[in-house]
């Protein structure tokens, strides 16, 4: 079962907000809250009001466990774009293009507990970092 929760017309560039989204792809919630609280990004902060209110929807709506919620996709739409223009030079004008986001989140409820992932995804890292020395 997945979760999902949309902000539209967010007024940051989808690049800037791509590299927020990046971040906290694949991660269960309590980490990607942490990281969203202390990023130093202008778009953590909607971002992170989006995942509370995935995570709220996940909760009342379909009655998930919000320990167990992972966010399973992330992505960043280009929304429209606000044309202005800046005064150049001998009466020319430099065209601005003032770009918005849309930001979708989609959280799927995993088997295991938020701790027991992560000690999961290091023994695997530790293993494929094991063939490599181990080929070489």
């Amino acid at each position: 079962m997945a979760v999902s929760a949309k902000l539209n017309n967010l007024r940051i560039s989808p690049r800037k907000v791509r590299l927020v989204a990046d971040l906290i792809r694949g991660m269960n919630i309590i980490q990607a809250q942490k990281q969203l609280n202390f990023l130093s990004k202008r778009s953590a902060e909607p971002i992170l009001k989006l995942l509370n209110s995935a995570v709220a929807n996940a909760k009342n709506n379909v009655k998930m466990d919000s320990d167990k919620l992972i966010i399973s996709e992330i992505f960043v739409d280009g929304g429209p774009v606000l044309k202005r223009s800046m005064p150049r030079a001998f009466g020319r004008a430099f065209a601005i293009r003032k770009r918005t986001s849309h930001i979708t989140i989609i959280l799927k409820e995993n088997e295991q507990k938020a701790g027991e992932k992560i000690l999961e995804t290091k023994k695997e890292k530790v293993k494929k970092t094991a063939k490599k020395i181990n080929n070489s």
